[in-house]
């Protein structure tokens, strides 16, 4: 049980004992907090002191009931706040959960991205290593382009040389021809000949 204090307090001129559980200081406030309220009421108030005590007290119930509603409307505040604090508090789990999973989900997104970056990586290596073997192989292909050209070209001279052949041997065929034409016309020219020395041989015999 707590003890009580008795404390010999002024209010408005009059001396007054009061006892209470509340601390000494808390009850000189009180006290102090009284006179100044019917020292207020009381300048220029010819009434008697007991008026202006009805007076005081009215007035301080008025601030008190008034600091009542204040203390209501900031309960009832305090609590929508607090209902508020929950629901932001609620939101706030809620986003950082979204903004976990949006970590976790970039995160994957990056690895995938990462995949794919190695993939086409992988892909570019191989297509620029098809794309030389590409130009070695038309690199090949001119160099047996050029081979192939050059045996046609063989091939068509092979091709043509029984022809000028075959031509020559007209050619030589007719010569032939020609000279043992010749040759009979220069045999019957020296048959005739002969016969001629001969019928002169004879003549002059």
């Amino acid at each position: 049980m707590n003890e009580r204090n008795t404390v010999a307090v002024k209010i408005y001129g009059q001396e007054y004992n009061i006892s209470g559980e509340m601390p000494r200081e808390y009850i000189m406030k009180v006290s102090d907090y009284v006179d100044s309220k019917m020292r207020e009421i009381g300048e220029g108030y010819t009434g008697s002191a007991t008026a202006v005590a009805v007076l005081a007290a009215v007035n301080i119930s008025d601030e008190y009931f008034k600091r009542e509603a204040d203390i209501e409307a900031l309960t009832e505040k305090n609590a929508q706040m607090v209902s508020e604090t929950q629901r932001y508090s609620m939101l706030w789990d809620e986003a950082k959960e979204n903004l976990a999973r949006y970590k976790e989900e970039m995160a994957g997104n990056r690895q995938q991205q990462e995949e794919n970056i190695r993939t086409i990586a992988e892909k570019n290596d191989r297509l620029q290593a098809m794309s030389e073997h590409v130009n070695e192989l038309m690199g090949h292909n001119d160099v047996l382009r050029a081979r192939v050209e050059e045996l046609t070209n063989q091939l068509n001279s092979v091709q043509a040389a029984p022809m000028e052949a075959e031509k020559t041997i007209n050619d030589l065929e007719a010569k032939c021809r020609d000279i043992e034409s010749s040759f009979f016309d220069i045999q019957m020219e020296n048959i005739h000949l002969k016969n001629e020395v001969e019928e002169l041989r004879r003549r002059l015999g």
